[in-house]
């Protein structure tokens, strides 16, 4: 049996509605808390004589509500869910931020977290001073920050404002350090809440890598994020929480093709019923866009092996206009079009169209894109017009399973590229004789 790095045992967090009178879950509201607790408590007593465990709960909300999972040594797993769902409490009560109303959680080792980038920031030091103050605060010694300050400043890439006061620098600056000095931790048990979402897409694309270096560092780790692909690619498990309440803990694939599927995040079909507000132009105008699989069926997870098929529906409005529908699938991770598709469809090519209802599909091939969340954007240009439409109004994630059957085999690092085609690879092999590499030292 695995060494148990995080156990969580029916933890929960109740929160009074329109009450203040609950737990701080920072430092400095735990400081005026203990200067209000003297009319606090007698506050408490009054109500104690009419609240009971069980009464009252139209004025309560559950963040989180016995959730119970265990996590072992060096797996890294990824909390999913819609927001309000209960992710970042849960994280603030492994950590001990939040003190639970029932329940108890227990990690085992060094623990370090990324749940609010930028904490601990003073505006009046420089990012110098505040790399140490930050870097103590996060537990780490005056010795290791030293050693680590060059490589944690060239992550930050604000090297050139590095001894300037923090109250000068962007929102951006202040989170791109923040991150590089919480990063550049060795924790036995990291815990990191959305800390992809900041800084542009390139430092983005840094914080991705550093994550996926840690894990492969056989680290245990957390990871809380919206970014779907991020979460696919760094976890081969997931917890899928809803209202507070752990609905599903299993392999990535089957976990995130629930989420994708539930009406929360459903995605992969939208249509237009209403032809006022559809998306066109004076001579065309788009009805619906989807994704389908190899099946045949609406989809928003496809196997990275099997075809995906993109069509829309769309109206032409005046008869004898040439039109040319197209798709441009757009990689959302690296912010990227992968590809522009036009329909060369001879039948239409060139053709002026008869007014009426049109429906084109184009198939895109397994083993072609990379895994990620991939954006469909439909479009119609006229030979009238420049562009009739342009809709980014529909997507799908690639899942690449953990199976070894894939272009990635056994490999769990990342994959750089937003394609990942099946090509043919061979090998030639000969033996190093003795007398070869006497010859070699030689």
């Amino acid at each position: 049996m695995s060494e148990l790095a995080i156990r969580a045992e029916e933890i929960s967090k109740r929160y009074r509605i329109g009450s203040r009178d609950e737990d701080n879950d920072t430092l400095t509201g735990a400081a005026l808390s203990a200067l209000s607790q003297p009319l606090k408590n007698l506050k408490r007593l009054s109500r104690l004589s009419t609240f009971r465990e069980g009464d009252g709960e139209e004025d309560v909300i559950w963040a989180v509500r016995d959730v119970s999972f265990d996590v072992s040594v060096g797996e890294v797993v990824g909390v999913i869910g819609g927001n309000g769902a209960g992710k970042s409490t849960l994280l603030k009560l492994l950590t001990r931020i939040t003190k639970p109303t029932s329940g108890q959680a227990t990690i085992r080792g060094h623990v370090s977290s990324l749940l609010e980038v930028g904490t601990g920031f003073h505006p009046e030091l420089t990012g110098r001073e505040n790399v140490y103050l930050n870097g103590a605060v996060l537990g780490m010694k005056g010795k290791e920050i030293r050693e680590k300050f060059d490589a944690i400043v060239d992550f930050s890439g604000v090297e050139r404002f590095i001894d300037t006061p923090v109250k000068r620098y962007s929102t951006g600056m202040k989170v791109r350090l923040a991150f590089s000095v919480a990063a550049h931790l060795d924790p036995d048990v990291l815990l990191v809440d959305e800390v992809l979402s900041v800084g542009d897409t390139a430092f983005q694309r840094k914080c991705l890598g550093k994550m996926d270096e840690v894990a492969h560092r056989g680290r245990t780790v957390l990871f809380v994020s919206h970014n779907l692909a991020a979460v696919t690619r760094l976890c081969d498990r997931i917890l899928l929480l809803e209202n507070g309440r752990l609905v599903m803990d299993g392999p990535s694939d089957k976990v995130m093709g629930r989420y994708l599927q539930s009406d929360a995040a459903g995605m992969a079909r939208h249509e237009w019923p209403d032809p006022a507000t559809a998306p066109g132009g004076e001579y065309a105008r788009l009805r619906a866009m989807w994704a389908t699989n190899s099946n045949g069926r609406i989809s928003d997870t496809m196997d990275i092996r099997e075809p995906v098929r993109l069509e829309m529906e769309f109206e032409a409005l005046r008869a004898g206009t040439v039109l040319y529908p197209q798709f441009v699938l757009w990689n959302a991770e690296a912010d990227v079009a992968a590809f522009t598709t036009m329909d060369t469809d001879p039948e239409w090519w060139e053709r002026p169209r008869p007014a009426g209802r049109y429906r084109v599909s184009a198939t895109v091939p397994g083993n072609l894109l990379s895994e990620g969340l991939y954006r469909i954007v439909a479009r119609i240009k006229s030979q009238a017009t420049s562009k009739e439409f342009s809709e980014d109004a529909a997507s799908f994630l690639v899942m690449d399973p953990a199976d070894g059957t894939t272009v990635r085999g056994p490999w769990k690092g990342s994959l750089p590229g937003v394609l990942r085609p099946r090509v043919e690879w061979s090998t030639e092999y000969s033996p190093i004789h003795e007398e070869s590499t006497t010859t070699l030292v030689r």
